[in-house]
């Protein structure tokens, strides 16, 4: 009897997915490239204005996405308007900008620089300087262990140092979050030790350039910081010219030692001279968003799986157009393209366990904000989220790749971290039905390209999120053009590679249990 009964359940358990797996293949024939074609027209036509976020073009895309999401009969994701993410941008106005040092007011833009973006409006007053090397406060190496800087201004170098020619603060032998962030962390530093204001002394900017000094009288958008546990204080850059009068004569000697590298931190000095800084600036806060919907799962809805792509490009530039029709026009579609047919599904009563989301970013352009925006604030339980399928790029041939797979091939980025099950479904799911080949080349995160990082994957794979980005590895030929545009697309190429991705959010969507999280993240960071 128990082997009737055990054969009994194979049986049933055998025609279920076989059941199973015509309904994916059925669904998966809605991802075609007809209807991607019909999406794609509309998303990289000039009338979009190249989707630059934070501009109305951006806004008449997500509008027309939240549209065919609504259309779909989509379930809004809580605390979202019109199926938007809403998230604030900044741009930022100079109003007035003023330093005097020993009573002698300097010339903006010719003795000094305030950057706008990273700083408020503030002032502050001193009558001592304090040269304190590269500004740095870190086990390995202190700038700040004979000096004292409370109630004083900083004066630091850009760069770090060096041991035996090689960099020695970071792990990895290359340059530390000391330089490579910018003077963030040194200004972090300063605060802490008591410093009422910083002078930064560039070892690249020897004077101010006519476009840096345009840029910083008034910001394009930018993403600010969130980051309220650090604190930080005012700065302003100063030409060579000024801090040669500032350092005087030790002013060269310490040049050439922070071109070669050189420790510093035994020659900090005091410099008694009156200091004074006024900043004031106009911020306006535009919002940008993340269009999401989702269809809800029957059993598993509580779990989640988000299928995403960047809708926004690079806007409009000297009048032309950068229509960004794979990049990432192709992601975007493929998301809208999925949601049609699991949709359909659902109203045919094959809808998903587990709650999918579609979830188009904007900012990825800038540098990761709407994803970034969306981790930090997300709608849905992150635990609760098994994986995020992320589509950047799918619509092209790599220029570079001169292999007889060229017509048959996606980059995955992924496969072999945070969760070991990933390449077992995917490539199950892609052996059983679209035979692509699945090329690994761009998946080390130490690889010169650095796409593990560059795509909005990445803010779901900081928080222990296994991920899936699939890409074409266009860096060349048209990337970041006005030529990349709808007639450059492989239609074929593309229907089979949105199919795959389908094939494979479908089994993670339905499979018993939630993707395993047993692998450790990358060290790496952006």
């Amino acid at each position: 009897m128990k082997n009737i009964f055990f054969f009994v359940v194979c049986i049933l358990v055998q025609i279920k997915l076989s059941a199973q797996t015509k309904d994916a293949v059925k669904y998966a024939a809605m991802v075609n490239a007809d209807g991607l074609k019909s999406h794609l027209t509309v998303i990289a036509d000039d009338n979009m204005e190249g989707r630059e976020t934070g501009t109305e073009g951006q806004r008449k895309a997500a509008a027309y996405i939240a549209k065919h999401f609504k259309s779909l009969g989509l379930k809004p994701v809580s605390s979202t308007e019109n199926y938007q993410q809403l998230f604030p941008l900044k741009k930022d106005s100079a109003v007035s900008a003023k330093i005097s040092i020993n009573n002698n007011e300097l010339i903006s833009g010719k003795d000094f620089l305030i950057p706008l973006s990273s700083n408020e409006t503030n002032q502050f007053n001193s009558n001592t300087i304090v040269f304190a090397g590269y500004g740095i406060n870190d086990n390995d190496y202190n700038d700040y262990e004979h000096i004292d800087v409370k109630e004083k201004v900083v004066c630091f170098f850009s760069g770090e140092p060096k041991k035996n020619g090689n960099y020695f603060l970071s792990t990895d032998g290359m340059s530390s979050a000391w330089s490579r962030n910018g003077v963030g962390k040194k200004l972090e530093a300063a605060a802490e030790k008591g410093a009422v204001g910083a002078i930064c002394i560039d070892l690249m900017q020897k004077s101010f350039s006519e476009q840096a000094i345009r840029r910083n009288k008034k910001t394009n958008v930018y993403y600010p910081s969130e980051d309220n546990n650090n604190k930080s204080i005012n700065f302003a850059y100063i030409s060579h010219e000024t801090a040669n009068l500032l350092i005087g004569a030790d002013f060269e000697s310490l040049l050439d030692g922070v071109r070669n590298n050189k420790l510093l931190n035994e020659t900090t000095k005091e410099i008694n001279t009156p200091i004074s800084y006024n900043f004031n600036k106009y911020s306006e806060t535009i919002n940008a968003s993340n269009v999401l919907g989702m269809i809800e799962g029957t059993d598993k809805k509580d779990e989640f799986v988000f299928l995403t792509a960047h809708y926004d490009h690079l806007g409009m530039r000297d009048g032309k157009v950068y229509n960004g029709a794979d990049d990432d026009g192709s992601g975007t579609v493929t998301v809208m393209q999925m949601a049609t047919a699991f949709a359909k599904a659902k109203k045919e009563g094959k809808g998903p366990r587990r709650t999918i989301v579609f979830m188009t970013v904007s900012g990825e352009e800038k540098g990761l904000w709407g994803s970034e925006y969306y981790t930090d604030h997300p709608l849905l339980p992150l635990e609760k989220t098994s994986v995020d399928l992320n589509t950047d790029m799918i619509g092209r041939i790599d220029t570079e790749r001169k292999t007889a797979d060229t017509l048959n091939y996606v980059y995955v980025v992924g496969h072999d971290k945070i969760s070991s099950e990933l390449p077992i479904i995917n490539e199950g799911t892609n052996n059983e039905n679209t035979k692509l080949v699945l090329d690994y080349k761009f998946d080390d995160p130490n690889d010169p390209n650095r796409i593990y990082y560059r795509s909005d994957h990445y803010n779901f794979a900081r928080k222990g999120i296994p991920v899936l980005f699939f890409y074409d590895g266009m860096l060349k030929a048209d990337y970041h053009k006005t030529t990349d545009d709808i007639d450059k697309i492989n239609w074929p190429l593309f229907e089979k590679r949105a199919q795959m991705i389908f094939f494979t959010a479908w089994e993670m969507a339905n499979r018993n249990e939630m993707l395993k999280r047993d692998k450790p993240l990358p060290e790496g960071s952006r």
